[in-house]
């Protein structure tokens, strides 16, 4: 089966995750695709196949003859697509030898705009797929699915030529685990994962953009939630009485610097979100998500809502505002800085594939960076797909080509 065919064949499970469930995996459907991708590591040679009761895949390529005591590494994906938008029944689109222009998706009449994602113009000449705009596609992250179990297949195929001609593998590698996680798109992928299993020192997340991507950079970030108590009494007899939790709510939100929002920063610039509010006279809610790469701005952020709490609560009445904070993640830089061969060897095998090593902030979080901080340094890959989590995702089959390509070379290179 050629990266095409299979990552087409993964596209066709739906296994949108579900935060609202407490369940793991979230979603039933997810465990369909695990299933079929336990069966699949099975078929091509991997070992230790397990699919485990939470839903989580892992398969291990033993070190070939002479590299057996090399440092273990890991690749990971996930197997969930994100609950923004659909992604039940997806119709891909293959357009061969793409044009580099706008492509009309044909299911909803949406337009797939180089204006609006001007790096399709360096995706002329590919096999471009895309969706008929009606759902999201899956690349995110079925690319680094198939590129992992690819990759995998013809290095199994390289070990075992060498073999049944009685020569030395000259490249070979050593142990190289894989596993698929549920529910990364929810934010739990990385929860229970069981290193005790998937033996790896270091590992790569291969689910990130542009194919010559490694990421090691990503947000520190909390939520935050205010809570605010007004007082409801008939709006005829109201003057001196009424407390509008509403009004209130409005006016704490407009207190934020409104030019520290997702729509305003870029690169590593930190941001409040305003997610969503809801509220009545008596009652109302705010929620935000607090972003920035930097902890010393990441902890004054925090400090500046809890002193927007301790004014309005000055101004209307203690206890009128209160103020939950929770830690969500951390940049996972700290942890890679000290782990420098996980990012030479990246790099090395970008560069061999003839394509530039780019090292940009994640402006969001990866089961990467939480690995990271329980002990598996692991930094991010690209897949080669652009566009997710909406009617305009799209990938190219030369993209997920070469990631197939750097991830052989990461597993062949020695430290």
């Amino acid at each position: 089966m050629n990266i095409q065919e299979r990552f087409l064949k993964y596209v066709s499970f739906t296994t949108t995750s579900d935060e609202s469930s407490e369940s793991c995996p979230s979603t039933p459907q997810q465990l369909e695709l695990a299933k079929y991708l336990a069966s699949e590591l099975e078929s091509i040679g991997l070992e230790q196949v397990k699919m485990d009761e939470n839903g989580y895949v892992y398969g291990l390529l033993p070190a070939t003859e002479g590299r057996e005591n090399d440092t273990p590494i890991g690749f990971i994906s996930h197997m969930d697509t994100s609950p923004d938008f659909s992604g039940v029944n997806p119709k891909p689109q293959i357009i061969e030898d793409y044009d580099g222009e706008d492509v009309l998706l044909k299911g909803s009449g949406a337009v797939l705009k180089v204006e609006d994602f001007p790096t399709l113009k360096w995706l002329k000449g590919r096999t471009l797929i895309t969706t008929d705009g009606t759902t999201l596609l899956g690349a995110d992250d079925k690319a680094g699915i198939a590129e992992i179990v690819t990759a995998m297949e013809e290095l199994i195929k390289t070990d075992r030529h060498a073999e049944s001609r009685g020569y030395e593998n000259l490249s070979g590698h050593g142990d190289i685990w894989v596993c698929f996680t549920p529910d990364e798109e929810i934010g739990r992928g990385a929860d229970r994962l069981d290193l005790d299993y998937f033996k790896a020192k270091y590992a790569y997340t291969v689910d990130g953009g542009y194919e010559g991507e490694i990421a090691y950079e990503n947000f520190n970030a909390a939520s935050a939630t205010f809570k605010i108590y007004g007082k409801g009494v008939h709006p005829g007899e109201a003057k001196g009485i009424m407390k509008n939790a509403s009004l209130m709510a409005a006016e704490i939100a407009m207190a934020l610097p409104e030019s520290e929002t997702p729509a305003t920063t870029e690169g590593h610039e930190g941001f409040y979100h305003l997610t969503d509010m809801q509220g009545d006279v008596s009652e109302a809610t705010l929620n935000y998500i607090v972003r920035d790469h930097d902890q010393a701005h990441f902890e004054d952020r925090q400090k500046f809502l809890k002193e927007i709490a301790e004014k309005f609560n000055k101004k209307f009445g203690e206890g009128t505002v209160k103020l939950e904070l929770k830690h969500s993640y951390s940049n996972m830089l700290q942890i890679i800085e000290k782990n420098p061969k996980v990012l030479i060897r990246a790099r090395t095998a970008i560069e061999s594939v003839g394509i530039p090593a780019v090292s940009d902030p994640v402006r969001g979080g990866t089961d990467g960076a939480k690995l990271s901080f329980m002990g598996l340094p692991c930094p991010n890959l690209g897949t080669g797909g652009y566009g997710y989590h909406g009617p305009f995702e799209h990938v190219t089959v030369e993209g997920m080509k070469t990631v197939v390509k750097i991830i052989k070379k990461i597993a062949e290179s020695r430290e």
